[in-house]
């Protein structure tokens, strides 16, 4: 169905080229910055609840690094949206994790820095690129499963793993589909919802907590 040819084509802008970058409508500019917006304030809840529940200090440190974490995403990703909004106005941790734990961490920091090094200089010109890079960078973390012991909660965070995995299919259809960047920005808060409430449920709930043997 051609979306641009319906009484739905006024919020939606035509497809652009690979190179170039995809101009969202005003009405767009609003939902991506509310999909996002709307769930800082959650986010900095369920961060001190985690940080309240916590039973020693590296609970805490986990906590305070999980909520940061979390809220810096959606508040970035509203600050980001509100920008280029102006902007064109203008223009008109799970126990067991097995081995591979200490290693992915250092290798998830290498992809990131990496990934803003190149979105510095080549962002919007190899799309496909940066589609895998984002993809290879959530998805690899999960391959600490593998070496896993204790998979209480996997299925949580697979869950979670798949909504955002279908949620790429809207971030490349712009253009194609009315509001489609917003609607990702969707899928992304209920992945982030499911896996925090994986951790809350198994980590920091009073009485549920993985006991470790050491």
């Amino acid at each position: 169905m051609d979306f641009k040819k319906t009484k739905f084509g006024k919020f939606m802008n035509c497809r652009v080229p690979a190179s170039k970058r995809y101009q969202p409508t005003e009405y767009e500019h609003v939902a991506n910055c509310a999909t996002h917006g709307l769930w800082i304030l959650p986010s900095m809840v369920g961060g001190s609840v985690l940080y309240f529940l916590s039973m020693d200090r590296w609970h805490r440190v986990a906590a305070w690094l999980y909520g940061s974490g979390l809220t810096g995403l959606f508040i970035t990703s509203t600050l980001f949206h509100t920008a280029a909004w102006k902007i064109s106005h203008l223009r008109l941790m799970l126990r067991e994790l097995g081995p591979w734990t200490c290693h992915m961490r250092w290798l998830i920091w290498v992809m990131a820095c990496i990934g803003s090094v190149y979105v510095c200089f080549f962002h919007e010109r190899y799309k496909l690129v940066e589609l895998l890079g984002y993809v290879a960078m959530g998805t690899v973390p999960a391959l600490v499963i593998l070496s896993m012991v204790e998979r209480t909660g996997v299925c949580e965070l697979a869950v979670g793993g798949v909504f955002y995995g279908v949620g790429v299919v809207f971030f490349k259809s712009d253009g194609l589909v009315p509001f489609a960047h917003a609607i990702w920005h969707l899928f992304v808060a209920v992945g982030a919802g499911i896996h925090y409430y994986a951790i809350w449920r198994y980590l920091y709930l009073p009485g549920t907590q993985l006991q470790t043997s050491r």
